[in-house]
């Protein structure tokens, strides 16, 4: 798998994850000559960019990123390097000339990246762009859609017996997948039409107003291909379910997933997908007693409440078919993903984690004002901290918080007590959780979920433990 590294630090995550293999493209000064030639001399391949590629910079990023996978005929992943990194400077150069060589870099980038997305879109007229919708949600008068064009790579569905090479093929299909910037598309449900424009990712996002209020309950809304055009055949159509919570419901879920309803070691984006590679959604297991606790908290404490569950997570939108084919295998119940776009193919993530879920949060609120909802989230990363913001940003909205405690640091758990404390003060509870089956048991006596249920919850459980312990053929 190639890559492109533009920092030291980048470089030294790269190196935390495992022996340093593959092909390594690297800005110049990343690494010294010395270190260069011992990591040539255990078999790394390594080349050194002609010029500075700025990693702060997303045009000179995707140029670079663009005229290297040309070269050499595969996608690769880059680095998302934060603002701070040293820049080298031209010698000598006076401030006036080094800005007036900056823009012109930046205007060549531009210029290389218009001419990439324009290749893009001829390609996908050969007629293997696809359209890939995401499960989205709304209400009785208002419908959102929103998913990716993108090109057919051959993607082929998990299966039992997939082994570890083929599971790591897939996922390099899949994050490697070429988007079709500026596609158009038709979208109708009933007798209301839209047509919506991919951004230059090829993430598309739209909202249908309907003239007549809508029954709750999943609600289909076909979606075709207008722009660009296949050559030959028809053109790409696809079908994206949309969620309307039912009256019924008495508060709404929203749940992280990384090191919450499975594990995945997220605080390594490379230990991940390294996990992810080795293991598919038939493989891959939830935490013990997730899929029974989250049918109780859908079910509610009438048994039929059909509380809406909503998915948000800072992983990549490339993994959405990944983590939706995992839930339907394991029967944990499915619900609108709220995932992370990527405008460039990126290993640790382009902005801040916080931002992109707080903002996500806060549209269910604003979609739903009338229902409270249940936060789910890890110890692992910042969910206690962005659902603490929720709270006060939302007074009286959130019922109760729940943290799976994945971080045995003392500091991390006396951080968390210090957050159970803010957050009681406005009424709301944080409970720092072992397991699910502790979520459980508190959920019940808050009447969140039926008393029986709880016992479904500890089966679950116990199962999942049996399963583990159980010796494996050979």
């Amino acid at each position: 798998m190639p890559f492109l590294i533009l920092s030291r630090r980048g470089y030294e995550d790269l190196k935390a994850a495992g022996p340093v293999s593959g092909m390594l493209w690297l800005n110049p000064g990343v690494l010294s000559d010395q270190e260069i030639a011992q990591l040539r001399g255990m078999g790394a391949r390594l080349e050194v960019l002609p010029q500075w590629i700025d990693p702060r910079s997303p045009p000179e990023r995707e140029a670079a990123l663009q005229r290297l996978a040309q070269a050499g005929g595969a996608p690769l992943w880059v680095e998302y390097a934060p603002a701070g990194i040293d820049e080298p400077r031209a010698a000598g150069q006076p401030p006036e000339t080094q800005a007036t060589l900056r823009r012109a870099q930046e205007q060549a980038a531009k210029l290389a990246l218009q001419a990439a997305r324009r290749l893009k879109r001829l390609a996908a007229a050969d007629g293997a762009a696809i359209i890939l919708p995401y499960m989205s949600y709304g209400t009785a008068q208002h419908l959102a859609v929103r998913g990716r064009v993108l090109k057919d790579e051959g993607f082929i569905p998990p299966q039992q017996g997939h082994s570890g090479w083929r599971n790591l093929v897939e996922l390099y299909k899949r994050l490697g997948s070429d988007e079709v910037p500026g596609a158009r598309l038709c979208a109708r449900f009933q007798d209301v039409e839209q047509e919506i424009v991919a951004d230059d990712a090829g993430y598309f996002h739209a909202g249908l107003s309907l003239r007549q209020p809508l029954a709750a309950g999943w609600h289909t809304v076909t979606l075709r291909l207008l722009d660009p055009a296949p050559a030959a055949g028809q053109a790409a159509r696809a079908e994206a379910r949309v969620l309307v919570p039912p009256a019924t419901a008495r508060f709404g879920v929203i749940s992280d997933i990384d090191d919450t309803v499975l594990w995945s070691n997220v605080t390594n984006k490379l230990r991940m997908l390294k996990m992810l590679a080795v293991s598919n959604a038939h493989t891959r297991k939830p935490f013990k007693g997730v899929t029974a606790f989250y049918r109780a908290l859908h079910e509610g404490a009438s048994g039929a409440d059909g509380n809406p569950l909503f998915y948000v997570s800072s992983s990549p939108w490339h993994l959405y078919t990944p983590l939706v084919d995992f839930f339907q295998s394991q029967g944990i119940p499915l619900g609108p993903l709220l995932l992370k776009e990527l405008g460039v193919r990126s290993l640790f993530g382009a902005g801040r984690h916080q931002d992109h879920k707080l903002k996500n949060i806060e549209q269910i609120l604003r979609t739903y004002p009338q229902l409270p909802f249940v936060l789910i989230g890890d110890s692992g990363q910042e969910d206690p901290e962005i659902y603490k913001e929720v709270v006060l940003r939302h007074p009286g909205r959130i019922r109760t918080i729940y943290i799976r405690n994945v971080d045995p640091d003392p500091a991390r758990i006396e951080a968390i007590d210090r957050l159970i404390d803010e957050v009681r003060s406005s009424g709301t509870q944080l409970v720092l959780a072992t397991d699910s089956e502790y979520a459980a048991a508190h959920a019940a006596g808050e009447g969140l979920i039926a008393a029986g249920l709880l016992a479904d919850v500890r089966a679950d459980k116990r199962g999942e433990e049996a399963r583990a312990a159980a010796p494996h053929p050979v």
